[in-house]
């Protein structure tokens, strides 16, 4: 059997612009070219090389939740909350409490916050 790796996450935003704003702002990701085609969709690159493309959906709709989100991990997580909280961008634990993060049964720090589409992001410290 093939072994596999996340090669992107590809999501639909209401606003292309606002959402690479955003993504930029707080992620620091950096703007690719999108190179599979000519459509408005946009491509950001994290540090790893791994790709977070941004589809325009204009009939755009999304019931967030929680438990569909996508992770991410980093070494300096106080730094990136403390980060989250200069932008005044809301931030919580698993358990909706807000301004905390949560230290889950492995050690595994985290929190949650949520991009202008209302996608869930968790940030972790699962460094390895």
């Amino acid at each position: 059997m093939p072994s596999f790796s996340i090669n992107h996450i590809a999501i639909a935003v209401k606003n292309v612009d606002e959402s690479i704003k955003f993504y930029k702002k707080v992620l620091h990701l950096k703007e690719i070219e999108n190179t599979a085609s000519n459509s408005k969709t946009r491509w950001l690159s994290f540090t790893d090389g791994k790709q977070l493309h941004l589809i325009p959906s204009l009939n755009f709709e999304m019931t967030p939740i929680k438990a569909t989100h996508f992770a991410l991990e980093t070494a300096e997580i106080n730094t990136f909350i403390k980060h989250l909280e200069a932008l005044n961008i809301e931030y919580s634990d698993w358990r909706d409490t807000p301004t905390k993060s949560y230290v889950r049964k492995d050690g595994i720090q985290q929190v949650y916050f949520q991009d202008p589409n209302g996608y869930w992001i968790e940030v972790n410290n699962d460094v390895k």
